[in-house]
């Protein structure tokens, strides 16, 4: 993967991730009511849930690039349809108050990781947005060591920074990161990046 595919990558999955969404309030009310430390477990559950999709995204990747490459140009132009609908999702629920789920049993790890595996953003998210990132004519697992531990410590720099802000400022947090216009902006990212790469040339195998 040369530098410029890394920086792509990097910023789009720095938008994936920051996007508010039940990941982000669940971080944010833990810090709240628990404070940064004893938070921290919530935030080792999202990266559990993330190691296992980013996992079964590289699979399905490879499956795909070994099926056709046909099909990975199929998966590729549905994945970038899917970014759109995400995008489009969130400019129309931008004003919709965040939900705050306070109840229900189970540890801070435990409901963080069923939270995450739930969330609209799921596998089928991953590898969307992974098939825009893939290059078929490159060897899959040198691009996943590049690609998987870039995700995961966005991923983490993501959901500790949520839990501060609830830490340190309780419910105004949620305020400031569901923001109207600041979630309009990115949706509007995300339909700007499914737009451009869905009509990004894929190269092919030679």
């Amino acid at each position: 993967m040369t530098y410029q595919a890394w920086t792509v990558f990097a910023l789009f999955w720095l938008v994936f991730v920051t996007t508010p969404g039940p990941n982000a309030v669940n971080c944010i009310t833990n810090g709240m009511a628990l404070g940064f430390w004893r938070a921290l477990p919530g935030v080792a559950g999202i990266l559990t849930q993330a190691c296992l999709f980013l996992t079964l995204s590289a699979l399905g990747v490879t499956a795909l690039l070994t099926a056709s490459p046909i099909a990975f140009t199929v998966a590729k132009l549905v994945g970038a349809g899917f970014l759109i609908w995400t995008g489009i999702r969130g400019w129309l629920r931008a004003a919709t108050p965040p939900k705050q789920d306070t109840g229900g049993p189970g540890s801070i790890y435990g409901r963080a990781f069923l939270i995450a595996t739930i969330n609209p953003k799921s596998v089928v998210g991953y590898l969307a947005a992974f098939t825009q990132f893939v290059q078929p004519d490159v060897p899959i697992m040198a691009q996943m060591s590049v690609i998987v531990p870039t995700a995961l410590t966005l991923t983490a720099a993501s959901y500790c920074t949520y839990t501060a802000l609830g830490a340190g400022l309780g419910r105004a947090a949620l305020g400031a990161v569901f923001n109207v216009w600041f979630r309009r902006l990115l949706a509007l990212c995300f339909i700007i990046y499914g737009l451009l790469l869905g009509f990004a040339h894929t190269p092919t195998r030679v």
